[in-house]
């Protein structure tokens, strides 16, 4: 299974100009909790979280409305491509512990965005000798590793 046969095609988008109130309204209309951030090629510069919306709003002296993205914005963005296999895309979710990964073209342009819940969706049982395309144990799996508090996950290597 490709990535494009599980992937969410109709995603919104915002600039590093955008205020802080303008992007959680986005996610609110929008029924999510990130939003790429495009240049003005449209090519993905970032990612912001409903999080990074929260905590940027809670630790500065300044309303929402008047901190812009860019002040609040991942700046590392973890991608997979349309046609890359959807293990290949889990096993980036559970490397970078994210939730939800741009789908990008070879030119760095938006094509969608794989979630967690895109794959739970599509995450089957095994039954006997056939194997789903996404079972239960590698959608828990992802979620699992995704979860793990980052400090425990140092002292597991240690």
């Amino acid at each position: 299974m490709k990535v494009q046969d599980v992937m969410t095609s109709n995603v919104g988008t915002c600039r590093p100009e955008t205020n802080l109130a303008e992007a959680a309204m986005m996610m609110w209309d929008g029924d999510c909790g990130v939003l790429p951030v495009v240049d003005d090629q449209g090519k993905v510069v970032a990612m912001i979280t409903d999080r990074d919306i929260a905590i940027a709003a809670a630790t500065n002296d300044r309303p929402a409305s008047h901190i812009a993205v860019h002040e609040a914005m991942s700046g590392t963005v973890s991608f997979v491509l349309p046609d890359e296999d959807i293990r290949t895309a889990l096993k980036t979710m559970r490397h970078d512990k994210i939730r939800r990964l741009p789908v990008l073209d070879h030119d760095g342009h938006l094509k969608g965005l794989l979630s967690v819940n895109d794959i739970v969706c599509r995450a089957e049982e095994a039954r006997g000798k056939t194997v789903p395309e996404i079972t239960y144990e590698e959608a828990m799996g992802t979620i699992k590793a995704i979860c793990e508090h980052r400090s425990h996950h140092s002292e597991a290597k240690a």
